[in-house]
């Protein structure tokens, strides 16, 4: 999966953190033979307007709040992380998936080559941002590769909050990454095409995937049952008239919205758009790690991210 860091020089951190709009999370996690313990999990809610998720402009807008709330999740972990893996909104990166015919042998002229072709469609001079891609789909026809581009400053902004509580984020990956890592960690993959919806109280994205590879990445900003509808339907057209599609085996649904029934909201309207089954990402496996009571099943979305962060930094490590 893309990072806006490299996972093959970041090896395992002590925990994940999110900065997200409404809320900062932590979680620190062990393997157990087959079995992902949670070792500690906590959130703080954000005050209204403390941050935003933008790719151009300035995310964190109430310093003061956000890293209060840092500093409180990372006590309540359990133990004092160092190195951590951090994930940012979605909205704060622009991913793009480029196709080459041929792919040069030496990395530098193909990052070169990759930072060419994303430079066309950044809305800030490329000099001012970060980049990293990882191989995706390959055929006999060439070979795809995600690319993640987001503005230095932007960046550097959720780095230097970590790093005033004493911690180096040796990952920054985005937040919808984290939840495809958690399912790519599990038993057993769709078969053939799949569609993962990541709903969040400030955006949606969507995840088209082609066995472990992706194919397809989109935010839609708002949490608007019919507009994610509506955006869903032209993902499927688009799907199917350029990707070779022939339809999802699987639709995926997961995350939280600003209300407690967002989610569900979202399944009966996406259900209905597509005249097929949608179903919820499985997340139980985590439930002993939030307890149960009101918020809940919230706190379970926030930690899937989370979690799934972690497991392919341990699983990149081993291999």
């Amino acid at each position: 999966m893309s990072t806006l860091a490299s996972w093959a020089a970041a090896p395992p951190a002590d925990a994940a953190i999110e900065i997200a709009p409404e809320a900062v999370s932590a979680a620190a996690v062990t393997i157990r033979g087959s079995e992902v313990v949670v070792q500690g999990y906590a959130s703080e809610a954000l005050p209204a307007g403390a941050l935003t998720a933008s790719l151009t402009a300035q995310n964190v807008l109430d310093r003061r709040a956000v890293a209060a709330a840092l500093q409180a999740v990372a006590g309540r972990l359990g133990t004092q992380p160092r190195r951590v893996a951090l994930l940012v909104p979605d909205l704060t990166a622009r991913v793009s998936l480029v196709r080459f015919d041929k792919v040069p042998a030496r990395s530098g002229d193909l990052e070169q080559l990759v930072r060419w072709q994303v430079r066309k469609s950044a809305p800030f001079p490329v000099e001012e941002s970060v980049l990293t891609f990882a191989p995706g789909a390959r055929s006999a026809d060439g070979a795809e590769f995600i690319a993640v581009l987001a503005r230095r400053a932007v960046i550097r902004d959720y780095e230097t909050l970590c790093e005033e509580q004493g911690m180096h984020a040796g990952l920054i990956d985005l937040t919808t990454f984290g939840l495809v890592n958690l399912l790519l960690a599990g038993d057993a993959l769709p078969a053939g095409d799949w569609l993962v919806v990541h709903v969040r109280p400030e955006y949606t994205s969507l995840a088209i995937m082609r066995g472990d590879n992706m194919i397809f990445f989109r935010n839609v900003a708002g949490g608007d049952p019919e507009s994610l509808a509506d955006a869903v339907h032209q993902t499927t057209m688009y799907h199917q008239d350029r990707l070779s599609g022939r339809g999802f085996s699987q639709v995926l649904l997961g995350g939280a919205g600003r209300s407690g029934g967002a989610l569900d909201s979202a399944r009966r309207s996406l259900e209905a758009r597509l005249g097929a089954a949608v179903r919820p990402i499985d997340i139980s496996r985590l439930a002993g790690a939030v307890g149960g009571g009101p918020g809940s099943s919230d706190r379970l979305a926030m930690l899937a991210p989370l979690v799934g962060t972690l497991l392919r930094m341990r699983a990149q490590v081993a291999a």
